[in-house]
């Protein structure tokens, strides 16, 4: 199983960009799908989640800007990022929590795409 982002780029403050993550391969059943990021001190948070029913969660200094979701199929997902804030400036990954046939879960991370915010 492989995730793949897109959407990253230069956007000014003020700007929006949404961010995509494709899943290839076979996956029994797609759980929680999130979105990280990683600032310069390379620590990555959480900036949001969106379960399998739809319930979504934010990071607080996101909330009200950025919309998560995810599409019929269950795998994919989106981040749609709102007045872009200079502090919003880091590499975003996406994140899936598979699932096995017997139950045991497991993490697959998206490779990073940046995302910078800056006049």
């Amino acid at each position: 199983v492989q995730l793949q982002a897109s959407g990253g780029g230069l956007v000014q403050p003020g700007g929006f960009r949404t961010l995509s993550c494709t899943t290839s391969g076979y996956i029994f059943r797609i759980d929680d799908m999130a979105w990280y990021r990683e600032n310069s001190e390379k620590q990555r948070d959480l900036v949001a989640v969106i379960s399998s029913d739809g319930t979504s969660n934010y990071e607080d200094s996101v909330k009200g800007r950025f919309t998560i979701s995810r599409d019929n199929s269950g795998n994919a997902v989106y981040l749609q990022m709102n007045n872009l804030k200079p502090e919003d400036t880091a590499v975003y990954f996406c994140k899936i929590v598979g699932v096995y046939g017997s139950g045991i879960t497991y993490d697959v991370w998206g490779q990073g795409t940046q995302v910078t915010v800056s006049s």
